[in-house]
């Protein structure tokens, strides 16, 4: 029998969300909600579309999981900000790796964390809460993704790397090994990074070198 959730979001991130769930997965999506605020009908993807600040009393905790399909905006500070409401309502969140990704028995992977296919991750690898794996990347071994990160896509992430929470990496970006990306980073698409760097930098191709902004300026 599949788990049934409910899926947070309605834009096109919870589209894509909701055709994995049902094409490719053991859950079952019975509703969406959003924040009251933000709902001017009673549907989505003819599904119920439900208030957040009312969805205990419809679809309790004890019964129903949630997903936060909700992009990058903020460098990830709206998911994040959405994860611990959804927490404190006593909701499980529940984590999606594709059918065909490998996962070794030494990789620990959090809560609402979303893998696409053809992902690489190696042994020894740890990924945190709330994390979005595009498709198409590599996770080197020995390292750590921390919480409420967007990974887009063909990102490679070497060896006994650390990836600081709430950090955005573009397209294409590399990491070489034995780094660390400081918290509230963004890493533009393209990216070659050779060095650490500190918390809330900004890092832009075809360059790569670090932008004089500071990150609360850039509107992802």
């Amino acid at each position: 029998m599949k788990d049934k959730i409910i899926i947070f979001g309605t834009g096109s991130f919870a589209e894509v969300v909701y055709y994995y769930f049902e094409h490719e997965s053991n859950y079952k999506v019975i509703a969406f909600c959003a924040d009251s605020s933000y709902i001017n009908k009673s549907k989505f993807l003819n599904l119920p579309l439900v208030s957040f600040e009312k969805i205990e009393k419809k679809y309790p905790p004890s019964k129903y999981k949630m997903f936060i399909a909700v992009g990058y905006k903020k460098n990830n500070k709206i998911r994040s900000q959405i994860f611990y409401k959804i927490k404190r309502k006593g909701y499980k969140l529940i984590s999606y790796i594709y059918p065909s990704v490998k996962i070794w028995p030494n990789n620990k992977i959090g809560e609402n964390t979303f893998i696409f296919e053809n992902n690489t991750i190696q042994p020894f690898v740890e990924i945190g809460n709330n994390v979005i794996l595009w498709s198409g990347n590599h996770i080197g071994h020995h390292s750590k993704i921390e919480d409420h990160c967007f990974i887009t896509s063909h990102v490679v992430i070497s060896g006994n790397c650390r990836v600081g929470n709430h950090v955005f990496i573009g397209v294409n970006a590399t990491l070489r090994n034995n780094i660390s990306i400081g918290n509230h980073c963004i890493i533009g698409a393209g990216s070659l990074i050779m060095k650490s760097t500190k918390n809330k930098e900004l890092y832009v191709a075809p360059k790569t070198v670090r932008d004089p902004r500071s990150v609360d300026q850039i509107n992802l």
